[in-house]
């Protein structure tokens, strides 16, 4: 007979990778606080098991197929899932601890190191070309006709409702608490849009005047859509990954309770990303330092006194070929930090 007292986890101990999921600390940003008089606080989500924010929205896609009855813990299933790589690490890593298989779909111009974490935590890993949205061949559209030849479940992060809860839920009420309700914006970039929707949910059923303010890449359509309605995407490109939408709104975003957007160029959104690390010791991902510099514009917009939350979505390791390679930044016409050059 077990013991007792290993029949439920004690106080401090959590259960698997769904109980290390989530609770992740909230950081004062120094520098970006200092700068704009306000206090700036990122969720640290690259604590999370998988390394980001995305473990989140897979643990809750493969809770909500559990409770579908489409998914049994322990019954040999298959999920599929179309990501540009976080997602794909976080449903992987939720597949492996309920005894699933995972196949994940990515567009071959994702991180090496993204790739290289997905192969090697056992995904069954398909590569396509980078394709438009509108073409069959976008690496969504592969995923869903490979889940349907395979009698697997979809994970579906785009449009699968499941997605913005698990943020509802989780994310959203916990930087209720952290700030004991005192937050004025919260801020962060959209993929999927589970995280700001989910968030934005949460947070202002409890502060219905706190301000959501959607963060977009150069070459995505969402800066558009929040300020005029139209899916336009804005000119130029970006070298964010897993973030903006060029040609449509995902269904997680669909009526998100969203006041404003800013639209933030690549080469700010490192000056943030090197500044974190160099300075404060925080070591994240492009999408991250476009989240802190979001942050900063909305805290001067807000004026001195008040209190912005954004999300720290990954950590700089995921990226380090591209964001910290001084070839590939030159050949963006990217600044190269100094210590890199």
């Amino acid at each position: 007979m077990p013991d007792a007292a290993l029949a439920a986890p004690a106080p401090g101990i959590v259960d698997g990778f769904a109980g290390a999921v989530g609770n992740t600390p909230l950081i004062r940003l120094r520098k970006a606080s200092e700068a704009t008089g306000c206090e700036i606080l990122g969720k640290a989500e690259f604590m999370n098991p998988g390394g980001s924010v995305k473990d989140r929205a897979a643990l809750g896609i493969i809770e909500a197929a559990e409770r579908a009855g489409k998914l049994t813990p322990g019954k040999p299933s298959i999920i599929v899932e179309g990501t540009a790589g976080n997602t794909g690490i976080g449903i992987t890593l939720a597949a492996n601890a309920r005894g699933y298989r995972s196949v994940i779909v990515v567009p071959e111009t994702q991180s090496r190191e993204k790739l290289d974490f997905l192969r090697m935590i056992g995904a069954d890993l398909r590569l396509v070309a980078p394709k438009p949205y509108a073409d069959p061949g976008n690496y969504v559209h592969v995923s869903r006709r490979l889940a349907e030849e395979l009698g697997a479940v979809h994970a579906n992060q785009f449009d699968n409702l499941a997605n913005a809860a698990a943020h509802e839920a989780t994310t959203g009420p916990e930087i209720w608490a952290q700030t004991e309700g005192r937050v004025d914006a919260f801020t962060c970039s959209c993929g999927t849009g589970g995280t700001l929707a989910g968030i934005a949910r949460a947070l202002k059923a409890r502060k219905g005047d706190v301000r959501i303010v959607l963060a977009d890449p150069l070459g995505s359509a969402l800066y558009n859509w929040v300020k005029t309605g139209t899916v336009k995407a804005s000119e130029g490109n970006s070298i964010t990954e897993g973030i903006g939408q060029a040609a449509r709104v995902p269904g997680n975003l669909e009526g998100a309770l969203i006041d404003d957007a800013e639209m933030v160029p690549d080469a700010e959104a490192l000056e943030q990303v090197f500044s974190l690390q160099m300075e404060e010791g925080i070591s994240v991902g492009g999408s991250a330092g476009l989240n802190v510099a979001a942050a900063i514009r909305v805290a001067r917009k807000l004026g001195p006194g008040h209190r912005v939350v954004t999300i720290l979505s990954d950590g700089a390791a995921r990226y380090q070929s591209k964001l910290f390679n001084p070839e590939f930044l030159r050949g963006k016409g990217l600044p190269v930090p100094p210590w890199l050059a």
